[in-house]
């Protein structure tokens, strides 16, 4: 299949053997309906012939049996050598009361019951003898009539096969038209498989792999140009992204040094109100610029399908690093779960970006007094639980996505931390999740691949 490059020349190049086999097939399905149509009629005329001899049968006078009685014109065509036709006669017990064979035997095979409509011999000087058992009631007693042929003096009988043929065999056309468009619909099917690959592949394009590209080498020559022009919009695509990150990148790092040089002067003011309002901007702004700059780290992160990381000892860093924070708010944290090591699949300090993120969210929605848990399951899953007021049932699908806030009016969030572990779940192949938590507040759940 790889030498036909072209649709058209795969689908020419299948018809053939489609045809070929149509060509073997159809003769041999003709050829037994003609036989068939053939042993029917012959059939039909055995028949007719038994008939005419039970109309030669006369009742006996004194009604104890019957008498045969063939007109001589009739005679020779049931005698002689080259006689066509065979006859016998016999009584409801079997036994022969009349017949034009030598040996007086019946037609049928021995042991052959009468009750069959028809019946095949093989004689012994090897030709075949076919013949019909018709019953025939004469006065109060049943008579059997047997009239066969021997298949080596069959008669011409081709302008009835003829006559009869077409409207016995036209119903065929139809299925064989069906068959054939059958054929046809797994003929493209196959010639177009390429293009659904090619379908399956562009389908896994996204932001996070724009390098792949649909292959060329297997596609039909009517569509090599079609793909060549979207492999080519995919290379300016992805140039265009990676413009992005590294711009986003770029921005992020090069405000670092102007937020340092900010937080220096105003450690150097005097304690005064200002002083301490611009302190908390500056913390604000840097923690968004560290958001940014690991949103674009992430955009093209991927998690090494060897790596591992014991999620117990990244989310005990985490609330580790974070608690410092938790106690300047007046609030508390603790570790909960298993003290056991549970591996996954990841990477440990992107997994600890996402709890670390997931914590920042707790301690802004737990009010002063309250406490956070982070609570570790052996099946490689991290639940977050705060005292805070809950998600609404209406916003836990939109509380991930990027730069969304519930109130845009307090500066400490700007709606990127959620974002940065959803990202970081999808490269890990894992979900993140929200919940009610008994009692009040809401239940954060990261689910990870065991390893």
């Amino acid at each position: 299949m790889r030498r036909f490059r072209s649709i058209i020349s795969r689908v020419v190049a299948l018809h053939v053997v489609a045809i070929g086999a149509t060509s073997i097939l159809m003769p041999l399905a003709l050829y037994w309906l003609l036989n068939e149509a053939a042993n029917s009629l012959h059939r039909d005329a055995l028949r007719s012939q038994a008939l005419t001899i039970a109309s030669f049968l006369r009742p006996t006078p004194d009604g104890g049996g019957v008498a045969l009685d063939i007109p001589p014109e009739a005679q020779p065509i049931y005698s002689g050598d080259y006689a066509l036709y065979a006859y016998a006669v016999l009584d409801s017990k079997g036994n022969v009361l009349f017949t034009s064979r030598p040996d007086d035997a019946p037609l049928s095979a021995p042991g052959d019951p009468m009750t069959n409509d028809s019946f095949t011999r093989h004689r012994s000087k090897g030709t075949l003898l076919i013949g019909v058992n018709v019953p025939r009631p004469i006065g109060d007693r049943l008579y059997w009539i047997q009239v066969g042929q021997d298949l080596a003096h069959r008669d011409v009988i081709i302008d009835d096969i003829v006559a009869s043929f077409l409207p016995r065999v036209a119903w065929i056309t139809f299925p064989i038209l069906l068959l054939l468009l059958l054929i046809d619909i797994m003929i493209f099917r196959r010639a177009l498989d390429p293009v659904r690959a090619a379908s399956d592949t562009a389908a896994s394009i996204g932001p996070t792999s724009t390098d792949v590209r649909l292959s060329e080498q297997s596609m039909p020559a009517e569509i090599v140009p079609l793909v060549h022009a979207v492999n080519q919009a995919l290379d300016r695509l992805e140039a265009g992204f990676q413009a992005q990150r590294e711009f986003t990148a770029d921005m992020a790092h090069e405000l670092r040094t102007p937020l340092a040089i900010m937080r220096a002067r105003i450690d150097s003011m005097e304690d005064t109100p200002l002083r301490r309002s611009l302190e908390t901007d500056i913390v604000n702004m840097t923690r968004t610029v560290n958001q940014v700059l690991d949103i674009a780290e992430l955009e093209a992160f991927v998690v090494d399908g060897s790596s591992r990381a014991d999620l117990q000892n990244v989310c005990a860093d985490a609330v580790a690093f974070m608690a410092p924070l938790v106690v300047d708010s007046d609030k508390t944290i603790g570790l909960t779960g298993t003290e056991a090591p549970v591996w996954v699949h990841g990477h440990p300090e992107a997994l600890f970006r996402a709890v670390r993120n997931l914590i920042e969210n707790a301690i802004r929605h737990t009010p002063a007094g309250g406490a956070i848990e982070v609570d570790v399951a052996t099946d490689g899953t991290v639940r977050v639980l705060d005292e805070g007021p809950g998600v609404p049932q209406a916003e836990r699908e939109t509380i991930f996505k990027r730069f969304w806030r519930r109130d845009r009016a307090r500066p400490e969030s700007r709606g990127l931390g959620l974002a940065i572990v959803t990202r970081v779940a999808t490269a890990h192949g894992g979900t993140i999740s929200v919940d009610d938590r008994p009692g009040g507040g809401a239940v954060f759940t990261l689910r990870l691949r065991p390893a």
